[in-house]
């Protein structure tokens, strides 16, 4: 559910803006003076709605735009059959998204910008987003709520993202419209609710005088500069171990950046910020990507198993007597025991036989294994912790510190302990830059991708319905004559594309908040 705290602050500040608003314009000594300021700065002030135009990056705008003209002209025709392709796409996308979020709430029940003609505004404050998370892979879009499934403490990247992306885009309508010679009035920002965003001004006259093929050059240039952010994000992140060389090297392991107060993996023996994790069990590790692989595999493989001898059980041992817990597992140590594990194993008989062992010693030095086979020495017994099917013993392997021991969920370990590729060549380095820079540049490919096929839906009040309306002045005015059958065409397609967004939004958004 959306968080209450949240939501009432929203509300509460909004309130506080509206009722300040109405007050000075109400006011019989401040109205004019207030009204005046307003205006002179370009500010409008609505019911959860705050936005402010200005002239002054014009001339920016008409220098870029005036600029190579040739090249401009070259990337923008680009830019325009993207957006055509992106266009239908986005039918595909969308179809696929609404009918895996379909199936998910069958199998998996809840438990657990607008533009016109004279005025192109990004769709920032969509709440979708292309989805990288694990659960939701094949998922290309995913609605995301600020505080629910974006965790509160990257609220930064997110709306930082989410402002970039929008102004990103209103620079590629506002580049385009002036390479074909639509007078810019200028460019603003807005804040809708918490989403912020971006928006230019055209002189809507000249857009309805040039050609369609010069009016989808425009209309297709915000979600091709989109595209363009995410595919430069994406070769960031591919070039980031480069660029940081000089000052972090990668491929030793990976760094621990933060462990949540709640982890399992704290204690005197456990995990710290600072510590370089270089095995999980048999499973080495030299980046993130091997971190999340490794605990992947521990969680859906069963518990590795450890080669003791013969003669270590007897001297380790502890008169024993093993019964059966509730989840099915088998407990032969004293329920309040901290240091002694139980373990099963199978003898020379063939004898399945529990023995309670101090886990450290029992652990130490010794090689992995599945069963008995795989302990190459004689009178050596494959031992194998006796865990519920959930939990596992993993042996956190992080020099020079001596080897955590880990017992519980992997997943538990995934969520509350953070880690980094990248380990500082100097000490006054902060392990805490290149994680923030990671992170800033995954939202950044994620919310510019999302804007970008958002935008290209044919929907009502987006980019999308004004490149199908140019598209089919472009391709089927020759075609058919009558311009009525035309528009209907166009309308039904705006319906179509219109009811399927709308679909995937509530849908996602119940799904999200529902959980």
């Amino acid at each position: 559910m959306i968080p209450v705290p949240l939501l009432v602050v929203v509300v509460g500040c909004w309130t506080a803006v509206y009722l300040t608003d109405l007050m000075l314009k109400s006011s019989g000594y401040f109205k004019h003076s207030y009204e005046g300021w307003l205006a002179d700065n370009g500010l409008n002030i609505s019911p959860f709605h705050i936005r402010w135009q200005t002239a002054i990056f014009n001339y920016a705008f008409y220098s870029w735009g005036q600029r190579k003209a040739r090249l401009l002209y070259q990337w923008f025709n680009f830019g325009m059959v993207f957006g055509v392709i992106a266009m239908f796409g986005s039918f595909v996308i969308l179809g696929k998204t609404l009918m895996m979020t379909l199936a998910q709430m069958m199998t998996d029940s809840p438990s657990s910008s607008s533009s016109s003609f004279s005025s192109f505004s990004s769709a920032s404050s969509s709440p979708l987003s292309s989805s990288s998370s694990s659960t939701h892979s094949e998922q290309v879009l995913q609605v995301v709520v600020p505080g629910i499934n974006i965790p509160i403490n990257q609220l930064t990247y997110f709306f930082a993202a989410v402002l970039i992306s929008g102004v990103v885009h209103e620079i590629g309508h506002g580049i385009a419209a002036i390479r074909e010679q639509v007078r810019f009035n200028g460019f603003g920002i807005f804040l809708f609710i918490i989403y912020p965003g971006a928006f230019v001004d055209l002189f809507s006259t000249h857009l309805q005088l040039i050609s369609p093929v010069q009016q989808l050059r425009i209309f297709c240039a915000g979600i091709w500069h989109n595209f363009i952010l995410a595919l430069m994000g994406i070769l960031a992140l591919v070039l980031l171990p480069i660029i940081l060389f000089p000052f972090y090297y990668t491929g030793v392991g990976v760094l621990i950046t933060e462990v949540a107060e709640d982890s399992p993996a704290i204690g005197l023996r456990g995990l710290f910020v600072g510590d370089l994790v270089t095995q999980l069990q048999d499973c080495p590790v030299t980046n993130v990507q091997d971190w999340n692989e490794c605990l992947d595999t521990i969680a859906y493989e069963s518990q590795i198993g450890y080669c003791i001898s013969a003669s270590t059980l007897q001297h380790l041992s502890f008169p024993v007597r093993a019964y059966k817990r509730l989840d099915g597992s088998t407990e032969c140590c004293n329920n309040h025991s901290v240091t002694n594990v139980c373990f099963s194993y199978t003898n020379n008989f063939n004898k399945h036989l529990h023995t309670c062992l101090p886990i450290r010693k029992a652990v130490k030095a010794t090689q992995v294994c599945r069963t008995n086979k795989d302990c190459k020495q004689g009178s050596t017994f494959c031992t194998v912790p006796s865990l519920d099917i959930h939990t596992r013993l993993i042996k956190v392997r992080h020099p020079p510190q001596i080897d955590t021991l880990y017992i519980g969920h992997p997943l538990n370990l995934h969520y509350t302990v953070s880690v980094t590729s990248f380990v500082p060549r100097f000490n006054f380095l902060s392990i805490d830059l290149p994680v923030v820079v990671e992170t800033f540049v995954k939202y950044l490919i994620s919310l510019s991708g999302a804007l970008a096929i958002v935008n290209a839906v044919p929907c009502f009040a987006l980019d999308g319905q004004w490149i199908l309306n140019s598209f089919l002045d472009a391709t089927l005015t020759s075609v058919i004559g009558d311009n009525d059958v035309k528009d209907l065409i166009g309308f039904f397609i705006l319906l179509g594309g219109s009811v399927l967004l709308a679909a995937n939004m509530t849908l996602g958004l119940w799904m999200v908040t529902a959980r």
